[in-house]
């Protein structure tokens, strides 16, 4: 990459990440105060191009990255051009915004910022809403991009909630809602029934919605809501079913019952919550099909065999010792991975380098990795939002578990935990997804981009 391209690029990143960044930011508006007029406003200025592409939109607390991104290696694997946004990234920006898999190009990603910078500005001075958000900048940037490539489809992934989540301009031609948990109880709601009406916020009056399994609470909501909105329901668990067959650290391979085909899948993306999150992504994708889009048994089977999604049960090793690395960052998940732990892995210690993100329990999360009897090594990532070290030793040592105070930096605690670490034990690194991208990058040597200081808005709505 040229010297010219990469200062561009950086210029693009830093002028972005000036703008209000409330994933990053300490500062947590009211839930209240969210509205999508200026997105609308700034969407105008730009030609509405989130109107020009055929859009999946899907929501949810846990697996809508993963189930986003089997729905485009599907479509992409059929043969379609299709776009994907999502959020975090691990690494770096770019990868919100991707191609099939691909994340967009920094020369490309440099020409959406400068194109779009002076609507912003005008929205901004004209529009009496106050400034664009970082969220809105970069999701409308996707929607530029897709439209101008001539996108077949383009999958967007909520930021958060549904509702007023800034991607919620779109009228999609299926919506998807992945599993409902209690996650951001100070922002969206403290009860499953209030986090899952704003999740369904995303249903659009007659679009079709599928659901992957649900506790009974939401699945209430959503067929009400769905109801309401004469929006036919499609219930993964029931109306699309799956089946293991094999399940090794390679990988896994299932049949998944859907209303047109029995697919024999096989990924390389290990865990069962994999396979419910791939049976969301046949549904969804069968029920285009139903609409009259083509897709093939073939295409379902070669696109999940392709799609690779870093960062969810992803093992490593590092001087001979396994390590294991997830996202995971709320109590639910984390029961969940535990159980996979215990599956798949034989181990005499394990060594568990943990770091939370404030508003997260790390009560929760830590309990649930109680059974697994681990030797904690508490850690803070470079994450804006991270919880302190001091806090995650208070709540370790009040549930009984063994603390071994290191290096508070995740790479530092990594090579602490590979160091200690004999034949059969096993480093596990979780609590949040940015301290699974930052074990990522410290073993397999992936460069990550830094970012300069938050700004974040004094008054006035977000």
């Amino acid at each position: 990459m040229s010297e010219t391209t990469n200062t561009r690029y950086e210029q693009s990143v830093d002028r972005i990440m000036s703008l209000a960044d409330f994933e990053r930011g300490t500062h947590s508006p009211g839930h209240s105060t969210f509205h999508l007029q200026r997105m609308t406003l700034l969407l105008d200025r730009l030609g509405n191009p989130h109107l020009s592409v055929p859009t999946v939109h899907v929501a949810g607390t846990k697996g809508k990255g993963s189930t986003a991104a089997m729905i485009t290696a599907i479509l992409t694997a059929q043969g379609y051009k299709t776009g994907l946004y999502t959020s975090p990234a691990l690494h770096s920006v770019v990868e919100r915004i991707r191609v099939g898999l691909e994340p967009i190009g920094r020369n490309d990603f440099a020409a959406l910022v400068e194109r779009m910078w002076p609507d912003a500005e005008w929205v901004a001075e004209n529009g009496d809403h106050g400034d664009v958000t970082f969220f809105e900048f970069i999701t409308a940037m996707a929607f530029l991009h897709f439209a101008q490539i001539g996108a077949d489809f383009q999958v967007i992934e909520v930021g958060l909630g549904g509702r007023l989540d800034a991607t919620n301009v779109v009228t999609p031609v299926v919506s998807v809602i992945t599993p409902i948990m209690l996650d951001h109880v100070a922002i969206l709601g403290d009860t499953v029934e209030l986090i899952a009406a704003e999740k369904a916020g995303i249903i659009k009056q007659g679009v079709p919605i599928v659901t992957a399994p649900q506790v009974s609470a939401a699945l209430d909501v959503f067929i009400r809501i769905a109801a309401e909105h004469n929006a036919r329901l499609v219930r993964v668990g029931d109306d699309v079913q799956w089946q293991e067959r094999e399940s090794n650290l390679d990988g896994q391979s299932f049949d998944i019952s859907g209303s047109l085909d029995v697919y024999k899948i096989q990924t390389s993306l290990i865990g069962g919550f994999q396979q419910e999150n791939a049976a969301t992504a046949v549904a969804a994708v069968e029920t285009l099909a139903e609409s009259g889009v083509v897709v093939s048994t073939r295409g379902i089977v070669d696109g999940l065999a392709a799609v690779k999604w870093p960062g969810r049960l992803h093992v490593l090793s590092q001087q001979g010792t396994m390590v294991v690395v997830d996202g995971a960052h709320n109590p639910d998940s984390m029961h969940r991975l535990v159980s996979e732990i215990e599956r798949h892995f034989e181990f005499d210690r394990l060594y568990l380098v943990f770091g939370a993100t404030a508003g997260h329990s790390e009560q929760g999360m830590l309990t649930a990795l109680a059974g697994l009897s681990p030797i904690v090594i508490p850690v803070q990532s470079r994450h804006p939002k991270a919880a302190a070290v001091n806090s995650i030793v208070t709540t370790a040592r009040e549930i009984g578990l063994h603390v071994e105070q290191g290096p508070n930096a995740v790479g530092g605690a990594v090579r602490r935990a590979v160091g200690q670490a004999g034949e059969r034990d096993l480093v596990l690194a979780t609590g949040s997804l940015s301290v699974a991208a930052e074990v990522i990058e410290e073993i397999e040597g992936v460069a990550f981009e830094t970012y300069r200081t938050i700004n974040m808005p004094q008054s006035g709505a977000v």
